[in-house]
């Protein structure tokens, strides 16, 4: 895995601010050439630093204004086909394989308490699935965010 230098971590800040410059006013602002520019950019994208912009999509503009977090027992032996089996319900927008109490924790957005019932229903139905526990997200205390480690990694 390619690390990023202090180049690197400057264009991607300059992204996070602004998404939406072209590369030439990104060079000019950044004081370097549009091709440096263009080519460290063209390397991030090889290497997979970036995410895909359904993660800038916000859930809500969709209608689905509640976002849950459902944490989900698992018999083991099934875990790995699990994840195609959740990747089918489409209000499941993220699953992270857990070490601790729980396998899995699935993060869900549904349109109320009914729908939220009904994608746990869903969940609950995948093979290997022992069962579940919900939490609804009450609100956003820290946004996904990138900017506080690039901003270290640039000053090292």
């Amino acid at each position: 895995m390619p690390t990023l230098d202090e180049t690197d971590a400057r264009i991607l800040l300059a992204l996070v601010k602004d998404p939406r410059q072209t590369v030439v006013a990104m060079a000019q602002r950044l004081g370097l050439s549009r091709n440096t520019v263009q080519a460290r950019m063209a390397a991030l994208e090889k290497n997979n630093v970036f995410l895909p912009f359904d993660h800038r999509i916000s859930p809500t503009l969709l209608g689905y204004p509640l976002t849950a977090f459902i944490t989900v027992h698992v018999q083991q032996k099934k875990l790995p086909q699990l994840g195609t089996a959740l990747a089918s319900i489409p209000e499941v927008i993220e699953a992270h394989g857990l070490s601790g109490r729980a396998d899995l924790l699935v993060r869900v957005v549904c349109t109320g308490a009914e729908d939220l019932f009904r994608i746990n229903g869903k969940i609950l139905g995948c093979d290997g699935v022992e069962r579940t526990e919900t939490s609804l997200a009450m609100n956003e205390v820290v946004p996904f965010r990138m900017s506080p480690l690039l901003e270290r990694h640039r000053k090292k």
